[in-house]
């Protein structure tokens, strides 16, 4: 299985926050927005991980998140030469998708949920079709709108309907199975001149291949692509973890929780890169608790 982080565009919306740096770095809180779909990814047990993004800002990524090692996983790098849809990501990555199945996540994309991890990785496995996640929103004019039948089938999508058949907006999350890629490359350029993944998921729901996992009460979801939505998503973050003590999307918390990395590598990253500063605190307990220590919170800072 691989996963597939899209970073790309120019964050217009975002300006001048974007002029010389991409969003998907921008803080959301304490840690990069880009930090939240990686950690989506590792949930669902992902190792392999494309970042896709602009030659501009791709750079940045190297330097962020390096060969992966340090969180035990696999990352490659591909550049979006031009922004023109989602589902030119999937072509993008046709030779690192290969013949196996692949998960698309859009890099401004958050996701919450106490059980998100037994659905990622349900969804995940899946080798056939496509699983498309859906959330209920009060405006869905402004999303790709799911239309499912009593049992929850997918029977219709459209983008930013006019009259939306439903409130179930897709979200930027996605399964597909290899065929996504020729379908993909089957597209014709859209009326705004891109190649639509709403078009993608319709050829699935064309051969009864579509399924839906409805992300409903129990779980968020934020788009931060806007300074408001932005905003929104960082006193989002920092109400969790300020009344729970505890970090979301931390990627050393996880990998060492899966496995990926042990506590002499943890205790390692620490050293080397958190010594002084809350992220490194709140490492520090997470290693002595794994060590058989008293959890220890992170001491604030602010």
């Amino acid at each position: 299985m691989k996963g597939i982080i899209l970073a790309g565009g120019s964050g217009s919306r975002l300006l001048p926050m974007t002029l010389t740096a991409s969003k998907h770095i921008l803080p959301v809180y304490d840690k990069p927005l880009v930090y939240y779909p990686l950690a989506l990814l590792m949930l669902g047990g992902i190792r392999d991980i494309l970042v896709i993004s602009s030659p501009r800002d791709l750079g940045h990524f190297k330097a962020l998140f390096g060969s992966g090692a340090q969180w035990g996983l696999r990352f490659s790098y591909a550049e979006q030469p031009r922004p023109e849809g989602i589902a030119q990501a999937l072509i993008i990555a046709e030779e690192f998708i290969g013949s196996d199945h692949c998960v698309l996540v859009l890099g401004d994309n958050i996701f919450y949920g106490h059980s998100l991890p037994e659905l990622l990785s349900n969804a995940f496995q899946k080798t056939k079709g496509a699983t498309v996640f859906v959330a209920p929103v009060a405006d869905p004019q402004r999303y790709g709108v799911l239309e499912m039948d009593d049992d929850g089938k997918p029977i219709s999508i459209e983008e930013k309907p006019t009259v939306p058949r439903s409130h179930w907006a897709v979200t930027g999350l996605y399964v597909y199975d290899s065929r996504a890629v020729a379908i993909a490359k089957s597209l014709r350029p859209s009326a705004r001149g891109e190649l639509e993944i709403t078009a993608v998921n319709a050829a699935y729901i064309e051969t009864s291949e579509l399924n839906a996992v409805k992300l409903g009460r129990g779980f968020a979801w934020l788009d931060a692509g806007t300074p408001d939505s932005m905003l929104d998503a960082a006193n989002f973050v920092a109400t969790l973890e300020k009344r729970q003590g505890f970090k979301i999307a931390v990627p050393e918390e996880i990998a060492l929780r899966l496995g990926y990395i042990d506590a002499a590598e943890l205790a390692r990253v620490i050293e080397e890169r958190y010594r002084n500063c809350d992220y490194g605190q709140y490492l520090s307990g997470v290693l002595a608790q794994a060590s058989g220590g008293a959890p220890k919170m992170a001491k604030r800072t602010r």
